[in-house]
């Protein structure tokens, strides 16, 4: 008898660190990701997805284990050669990272095909054993409100490395976009849900922004477990916690937790922050306290068992 998919929503490197340590622990045929395209851009004519790429190769354990994205080992000979003939090179592309964006470009431009397509041929030829879906195969972009301006969000995240003050953000383009195949009924039909530990505003956010997504989640809230990317007042990859203070919100795992509390039964803190349990619990939420910080695959593995073992996911 097949069994039910797990479903989990993913941003970049910290989703992909834990995506990692669950499809060690059960089936990863089993395990059905839906993935940010919000961050999606255009850099040197090619179509970048930046947290689909970081999923796909940490699952296919060819990324960086560095920087977490990115491929292991890979030159930069390609962008060297375009700083010489005076090309912006911010944006880092490595030459290996290049064939997946000409790939996928070709596809979508010249081809036709649909983002859903392309990931599904990407994942495939590196052997990813997990299905791997964007979110939307329509166009939405993450955009950053400060006070000088709004910022394309790689401009703000890449170029500019943060610094700015975020006041507000949209997802351009969420309200028309429609989830891409298959979303809807994975969420229906999964056997538990969870939110990888990935930023709530620009990697959860934007998926939670595709209309129907967030209804399907809150018809199944007591299967739905959310990992707070925060940890002692800090996000151990990213912006989030910057974020969440420049728009006057406490930088704890609990203000996380008031971000899922319609459609989430269940919230994973770490064991520094233990003492928000009770605020976590006063949500109706039920709170799991662990080591979420994932140094290495046995902590990947152990908070992969954790989640499962609290969302009773049999292997």
């Amino acid at each position: 008898m097949k069994r039910r998919p797990v479903l989990a929503l993913a941003g970049g490197v910290g989703a992909a660190r834990f995506l990692d340590g669950l499809t060690r622990v059960i089936q990863p045929e089993r395990v059905f990701i839906i993935g940010n395209t919000a961050d999606d851009a255009e850099i040197q004519g090619l179509h970048i997805s930046p947290d689909l790429d970081t999923v796909t190769y940490t699952l296919a354990g060819l990324a960086n284990p560095q920087h977490g994205w990115g491929i292991r080992g890979d030159s930069f000979r390609c962008l060297e050669a375009l700083g010489r003939l005076g090309v912006d090179t911010w944006f880092q592309l490595g030459d290996q990272d290049l064939a997946t964006h000409l790939y996928r470009t070709h596809r979508l431009r010249q081809q036709g095909a649909t983002l859903s397509e392309v990931t599904s041929e990407i994942t495939g030829a590196l052997k990813v054993r997990s299905t791997l879906v964007p979110m939307s195969n329509d166009r939405v972009r993450t955009r950053i409100c400060t006070p000088s301006g709004e910022l394309e969000f790689h401009t703000y995240f890449v170029k500019r490395r943060a610094r700015d003050r975020v006041t507000a953000m949209h997802f351009e383009g969420a309200s028309d976009a429609a989830p891409a195949p298959g979303i809807l009924s994975a969420i229906e039909e999964a056997e538990a849900i969870i939110l990888c530990p990935s930023n709530p505003f620009i990697s959860i956010g934007p998926i939670l922004a595709i209309p129907g997504i967030r209804e399907a989640l809150r018809r199944r809230r007591d299967k739905v477990a959310a990992i707070s990317p925060i940890v002692g007042g800090r996000a151990l990859k990213g912006p989030a916690a910057k974020m969440m203070k420049s728009m006057q919100l406490g930088a704890s795992a609990a203000e996380v937790a008031k971000l899922y509390v319609d459609f989430t039964g269940v919230f994973v803190l770490d064991e520094v922050d233990r003492k928000q349990a009770a605020q976590v619990a006063a949500l109706d939420m039920r709170p799991v306290v662990t080591n979420t910080i994932m140094r290495g695959l046995r902590e990947r593995k152990s908070l992969a068992r954790v989640v499962a073992r609290e969302l009773g996911i049999q292997n």
